[in-house]
């Protein structure tokens, strides 16, 4: 029997797939750094063995599927050329993978983890379902129907997917390290939708979504009338959100959501859209909407005296604003106060004062420093550009991070995509 070999098992993807051919019973093992990450926890509770990357790793018998983050300079990914073994890559191997099921890949520049997520919860109540999440989560059914994928625009990896189904949530200028600009990033976007085989469920609010072209059916959500699926009387209570859902202008149910913010009403529209495309029962969908429990680092919650802590993954304008947004519709009676440790230096150069604008609807700002590659170096911008254009804010450290006592009966929002997470422990631990 052949064993599945994963170079770089540690990335999120990569973790999510190994777990998944895990519970389909196929012998997986795979190989990493030996730095500790998140994505290995459910890797050691499932028994896969991981490895030190070493050439005895690779053996005749194995399928080897590499992460993209290595190259030839990787002592395994030398030694299978040598043995003539061929090599898997990660994007490569899982387009040709989902060719097995009825496949929906979720894309968009933002909300792609918790639509993937949400979907996934929905449909697994209907059918068989196994899905891939890019936070690293990862679930395999034997005898799955459906297969539900995070697919990620970032240097186009998602044109490696040929899917039955495509979830377009938006599209908007992020990754300035790759993209030249937003019609860039159109028309990746353009070139994966000439790829769907059945349908593209995609959000109609979104004016570049509203260009796309397509070979199948583009269904469109949105809070417009115009949409094939809107949302309306939309209202808001400790219990969540509540709207009804009105197809081609005719109501077809009422649902209730426990999140907060429009965009995520513009996510589980997309997956009653989809659901209701695959003629899901009503009931499923409606009860499973109310039982969803989010998905890693996105708005993930903890009290602390007589404050609320949020860690969530925001590290991009348009996120930053959805999340302070929700934050100030879940807890409206408190400050929002937000932590934000900005993601690369590009995308700060990039978007310096979008930052500014969203980072500004919070009552109170405080800026980590700058998040960055070792790839990555640039001498001329500091943090301070940021913090001088958002009147008010202060920078904050590990060492003075005590600071945030002072906001009584508020809500903390630790955002980005590095390691803020280090300062909301440093904070926790300070009492």
């Amino acid at each position: 029997m052949t064993i599945y070999h994963f170079i770089g098992i540690k990335g999120s993807g990569m973790s999510a797939l190994a777990q998944i051919l895990s519970d389909m019973q196929y012998k997986v093992q795979g190989s990493d750094v030996e730095k500790v990450f998140f994505t290995q926890k459910p890797l050691e509770k499932k028994g896969i063995p991981l490895l030190p990357f070493q050439k005895e790793n690779i053996q005749t018998d194995q399928t080897i599927i590499a992460s993209p983050a290595y190259n030839e300079e990787n002592v395994e990914i030398r030694a299978a050329r040598e043995m003539e073994i061929p090599v898997h890559q990660y994007p490569t191997f899982l387009g040709q993978f989902i060719g097995q099921f009825t496949s929906i890949a979720v894309t968009g520049s933002h909300g792609k983890t918790s639509t993937t997520g949400l979907l996934a919860h929905v449909l697994q109540e209907a059918k068989p379902t196994s899905y891939l999440i890019g936070d690293g989560t990862g679930k395999g059914e034997e005898d799955s129907e459906y297969f539900v994928f995070e697919a990620c625009e970032y240097r186009r990896h998602f044109l490696h997917y040929k899917p039955d189904y495509a979830i377009m949530t938006n599209i908007d200028f992020d990754h300035p390290d790759y993209f030249k600009g937003v019609e860039d990033v159109f028309a990746a976007f353009q070139e994966m939708a000439m790829q769907v085989k059945k349908a593209i469920i995609a959000c109609g609010d979104d004016e570049y979504l509203q260009k796309i072209n397509a070979q199948v059916p583009v269904v469109y959500y949105g809070l417009s009338e115009e949409h094939d699926f809107c949302a309306k009387n939309i209202q808001r209570d400790e219990n969540g959100t509540h709207f009804d859902v009105f197809v081609r202008n005719s109501f077809y149910a009422s649902f209730t959501i426990p999140g907060y913010g429009k965009h995520n009403v513009l996510n589980a529209l997309a997956v009653i859209a989809l659901c209701h495309y695959e003629a899901v029962d009503v009931e499923v969908i409606q009860a499973r909407l109310k039982t969803f429990q989010g998905v890693k680092r996105r708005f993930s919650e903890k009290e602390f005296g007589d404050q609320v802590l949020i860690d969530d993954y925001a590290h991009h304008p348009t996120e930053i604003a959805a999340t302070i947004e929700a934050a100030k519709q879940k807890y409206p009676n408190k400050d929002v106060v937000a932590v934000f440790q900005p993601h690369t230096f590009t995308r700060t150069k990039t978007f310096l004062g979008e930052f500014a604008e969203s980072l500004k609807t919070a009552d109170h700002v405080y800026l980590c420093d700058i998040f960055s590659s070792a790839r990555e170096r640039d001498g001329e911008l500091t943090i301070n550009d940021l913090l001088d254009k958002i009147p008010g804010a202060k920078l904050i450290t590990e060492e003075n991070i005590t600071i945030l006592k002072e906001h009584k009966n508020s809500v903390l929002l630790f955002m980005g995509a590095g390691d803020v997470q280090k300062f909301q422990t440093a904070y926790e631990n300070s009492h």
